[in-house]
Order: C-alpha cells, then sequence, then structure tokens
C-alpha cells in the first residue's frame, strides 16, 4: 500500500467518527485531505542536496546577506495545526554564497515537515551553516499558531518569536545590532 492510500484509508476511518462519509460535501474529503497531508509534509521527500542543487557561488564579500519576509508555512507536530509566518535569513559569507532563491527553499523543506518553530529556527541556521560553511548566521522566525488560536486559550493576536544566532551573530552585539536594525528598515 503506497503512502497516499494509507493516507486516503486514514483519514476515511477519522472522518467518519464525526460526520456522514455518504454526505455529498464530505464524500470526497478523504482524498482531498490525503493529498493536501501529502502537500504540506512533502519537505521529508527532500533532501538538502536536492534543495541546493549546487547553487553556491565562490565570493570575497565579507558583509551581511539577509534575506526578509520569507513567508513559511508549517504543521506543529503536537495538533497538526498550521503555524504560519515569516522567516527572515541573515549570514555573512566565508568563501561562498548561496544562490537567493535557495535560501527560501531550504526554509521550505524544514517547514514542510511536522514541526516546533523553536526547531525549525535551529534547523535552518545548521542547514546555512553545513551548506555554505559560513559560521555567523542569524535566523529569526515569527508566526501564527493555530494550535493557540483555535483551541485551547484561543488567543488570537498572540505571535511567537524565535531565534537561532549562531557565529558573530550570538557573540558580536554590533552583529546582532546590524542585523536587528537591518530587518526593522
Amino acid at each position: 500500500m503506497d503512502k497516499q492510500e494509507i493516507l486516503l484509508n486514514a483519514y476515511r476511518q477519522i472522518l467518519e467518527t464525526v460526520d456522514d462519509l455518504t454526505r455529498p460535501g464530505v464524500a470526497d474529503t478523504p482524498k482531498r485531505a490525503a493529498k493536501a497531508m501529502q502537500f504540506m509534509t512533502r519537505g521529508y521527500d527532500e533532501t538538502l542536496e536536492e534543495v541546493v542543487n549546487g547553487a553556491l557561488f565562490p565570493t570575497d564579500n565579507r558583509e551581511m546577506i539577509i534575506v526578509q519576509d520569507i513567508e513559511r508555512y508549517s504543521l506543529c507536530e503536537h495538533h497538526l495545526l498550521p503555524f504560519i509566518g515569516r522567516c527572515h535569513v541573515g549570514y555573512i559569507p566565508d568563501g561562498r554564497v548561496l544562490g537567493l532563491s535557495k535560501v527560501a527553499r531550504i526554509v521550505d523543506m524544514f517547514a514542510r515537515r511536522l514541526q516546533i518553530q523553536e526547531q525549525l529556527t535551529f534547523q535552518i541556521a545548521n542547514a546555512l551553516n553545513e551548506v555554505t560553511g559560513a559560521k555567523d548566521i542569524g535566523v529569526i522566525i515569527e508566526a501564527q499558531h493555530l494550535c493557540m488560536m483555535m483551541r485551547g486559550v484561543e488567543k488570537q493576536n498572540s505571535k511567537m518569536k524565535s531565534s537561532a544566532m549562531l557565529g558573530a551573530f550570538r557573540d558580536n552585539p554590533s552583529t546582532r545590532a546590524e542585523f536587528l536594525n537591518l530587518l526593522d528598515r
């Protein structure tokens, strides 16, 4: 049995406990939900090497590079509900720069796995370190968590921010300040 069929059967079983699957509006929902779950967790089917695809370029630049406001969507590993927000990535190259779109693709690869935001932040920073060799990396994620908005405490305007700072972003207050100031512009 393939992954799609397993998901289809699981969603069918879940949905028939809460609704009538012969009802026209939900008759095809298990199929749609299975397809959606595969799409939302496609990061498991990707590797860092495939995502980067050789898009590393030599450089003498030692100035900060920032990719800001990368939209990202994840599913909370605790409730399978989305957390949605933006990711900001900064790094100081150490001989190589990564193709611009690859930064966003790395964010997506890890975001499209069952996640907690804190871990996602460090996965992105560590992947950039692994790929580029850069030691100085900053990643900030801000997100709204539907598991906190739709259930439980039901706080509609809450937002979580997390950061992963490596090298000078962690140890040098002026590097950290430059990163944070550039994000505010």
